[in-house]
């Protein structure tokens, strides 16, 4: 219950998580600014989901609505929302996951900081794990972008053929007047366009979700790549003062120049 309500809660108004940012900022650790930007994605898919959500109650009323369609093809429609649906649960699920996996790790890294300094802060994302998560939710994402497109794609083939039989039909009997045959197909008539509506309004929300990831994981490359950078930098420096070390232990002791003594002078 108690992760499920501090979940619940946006991420930046997260006791753990405003007292990092106040370190951070008080320190100018220069990895604030894309780790703000990773959270603030996160908050743009919490409401990208929730839009989500309310789009697939309009799809359940369409799907429920459409009693004029063959058995069949409503039934490859209803399934199709239902795949929607079950992707729609397993992203807010890791999404909550990632949330509180988030909220951890300010906790643990405020805990370092005190421990250690801001020094500790330096490779900031050890502290949340964050790639497999993003990852995961955009292959969920991935998962339902299918569905929602195979479903448009099958209503506008569904319309096609209705359109081209009823065309059929229509010019059967030009024939028999003696006209000529009508060649031209009518696009998607209302029904159709009634049932993909929903479909395509899910398809937006979750291809928003979608960007949102790869514009947190794109600043989580910065991050990680700022942290490979540094102990580059460190180990750079280290090998300076060995290099520097073992050249004066090699320099011979003649040649290494003498104090000067009082009676020299």
């Amino acid at each position: 219950m108690e992760n499920t309500i501090t979940t619940a809660v946006p991420l930046l108004e997260n006791e753990y998580v405003k007292e990092l940012f106040t370190i951070m900022e008080a320190n100018r650790a220069p990895t604030a600014k894309d780790l703000l930007a990773i959270l603030n994605q996160v908050g743009a898919m919490e409401r990208q989901l929730d839009a989500a959500v309310t789009e697939l109650a309009a799809l359940r009323r369409e799907l429920n609505a459409a009693r004029e369609q063959p058995h069949s093809v409503k039934t490859v429609l209803q399934n199709t929302g239902a795949a929607m649906e079950k992707s729609v649960t397993v992203v807010r699920d890791r999404l909550d996951s990632m949330k509180q996996t988030v909220i951890e790790g300010c906790k643990n890294a405020v805990d370092a900081f005190r421990e250690k300094g801001i020094s500790a802060l330096n490779n900031i994302t050890r502290f949340f794990k964050l790639r497999p998560m993003l990852e995961s939710i955009r292959g969920e994402l991935n998962k339902g972008i299918r569905s929602g497109r195979s479903a448009v794609d099958r209503i506008e083939s569904m319309s096609t053929e209705y359109h081209e039989a009823g065309r059929h039909i229509k010019n059967m009997g030009r024939t028999l007047m003696g006209k000529e045959a009508a060649a031209e197909v009518k696009p998607a008539g209302k029904l159709a366009k009634s049932l993909m509506a929903p479909f395509r309004a899910e398809l937006s929300c979750f291809s928003a979700m979608k960007g949102s990831v790869e514009k947190a994981l794109s600043r989580l490359d910065t991050l990680e790549q700022a942290a490979q950078r540094k102990p580059s930098v460190q180990k750079n420096i280290q090998a300076l003062s060995e290099k520097l070390a073992r050249e004066e232990k090699s320099v011979p002791a003649a040649e290494k120049p003498r104090p000067v003594s009082h009676e020299a002078r």
